[in-house]
């Protein structure tokens, strides 16, 4: 049985009970600062040298040099053809997805003409070089691979060399494909902040990027913050949130898997519920003590729910709405009847799901806005 805190917008101290909740504290690790900071400094120094060290240590692999643990296109060709069929269209319709939707997002230059002739405008040009960070290690994400490569491949860049961790020599056939369906054009065997290292100053066989994307862990997400500013980032993500306003018409256990859909990210995800009704809220927590039994991160899930999940009662769907906004959530589902209504009225959120059959997992993996949103507030 999972145990989710329950609040109430009428009690008292509802302001500071969420605020605490909402607050995730991003301060890094001494530790792991410390290692970064040695890390990078040693790739910047010793270039091939230290990645191959590195890379060797951690991954526990045996590369004879870094070129070696550069993964030909002929691997991610292959990847891509053994496919299951039914993975391989998945990946594939996804990605069209995607690029139709970024395809939207283009920027175009534009210019006007003053009275007196003077002429101004802003002419858009893409970046010649990205690196994107794969991750391989506890999980592998192919959607990342989509989501990251493909909007630059619409925006014109040149070049996207990929770094993915290969643990124990370990490639992963999903993500390998999803480089070749995405465009990518170079795809290194290295992960760690020393991959985010060789991508911001160069090495001898790895070339120098103008911005690093793409999620990856504590040391990863160390090291994009350390070389900002030598290069360009996308940002430093915080854990993933969802939160669902709901005005109870639609199946509780609908809205208990996702909450889950979050959840099971890891034990910091916040998975919120906000509704007017409280007897729909009784049936929800019903749902989840129901369905976290069969869950194949049943822990995590329980975890993330305990600590940082929530069930809020409020007046009505205006009063949630105002609670969406000052959440400011990186996923905000709103299951009703009317979600037009509601949307109208938000006015801070990463990516919106409108209505009963628009699940966040959708825009996960193959609805087609992107998953690389904001988090914590930001």
């Amino acid at each position: 049985m999972s145990t989710i805190n329950r609040l109430k917008s009428t009690a008292p101290d509802f302001d500071v009970t969420l605020k605490k909740l909402l607050a995730f504290d991003a301060e890094q690790d001494d530790a792991i600062e410390s290692a970064t900071a040695n890390i990078l400094q040693r790739v910047r120094r010793e270039g091939d040298a230290a990645l191959l060290e590195l890379t060797n240590r951690f991954d526990q692999v045996n590369a004879p040099s870094v070129a070696a643990l550069e993964i030909p296109r002929s691997e991610w060709e292959q990847a891509l053809t053994s496919l299951p069929t039914a993975q391989k269209q998945a990946l594939e319709i996804a990605a069209e997805r995607v690029r139709i939707y970024h395809s939207h997002q283009r920027q175009e230059s534009w210019s006007y003409v003053e009275n007196d002739g003077t002429r101004l405008g802003q002419q858009i040009t893409p970046l010649d070089r990205v690196g994107l960070y794969v991750p391989g290690g506890k999980a592998a994400y192919p959607s990342s691979v989509l989501m990251n490569a493909i909007p630059a491949k619409v925006a014109g860049v040149s070049e996207v060399i990929m770094v993915t961790p290969t643990p124990h020599g370990q490639r992963n056939a999903m993500v390998l494909a999803a480089a070749a369906i995405a465009g990518v054009d170079r795809c290194f065997a290295i992960g760690g902040a020393q991959a985010v290292g060789a991508l911001a100053y160069g090495t001898q066989t790895v070339p120098a990027v103008d911005k690093i994307v793409g999620p990856g862990n504590a040391y990863v997400a160390a090291a994009k913050r350390r070389v900002f500013g030598i290069v360009g980032i996308d940002m430093i993500a915080g854990p993933s949130e969802i939160l669902v306003l709901a005005d109870g018409s639609t199946d509780p256990d609908w809205i208990a898997m996702d909450l889950f859909s979050q959840a099971e990210h890891d034990e910091l995800a916040q998975s919120i519920l906000v509704c007017p009704d409280a007897d729909y809220l009784e049936r929800v927590r019903a749902s989840v003590n129901k369905l976290i039994e069969d869950m194949p991160r049943k822990d995590v899930i329980h975890t993330s729910l305990t600590h940082r999940g929530a069930m809020v009662k409020v007046r009505d769907m205006n009063e949630a709405c105002e609670i969406a906004n000052l959440i400011a959530a990186e996923h905000l589902e709103i299951s009703a009847t009317e979600p037009n209504q509601w949307a109208d009225k938000i006015r801070h959120a990463g990516a919106m799901f409108l209505g009963r059959y628009s699940s966040e997992s959708l825009g996960d993996y193959c609805a087609g806005p992107n998953h690389v949103l904001p988090t914590s507030r930001t």
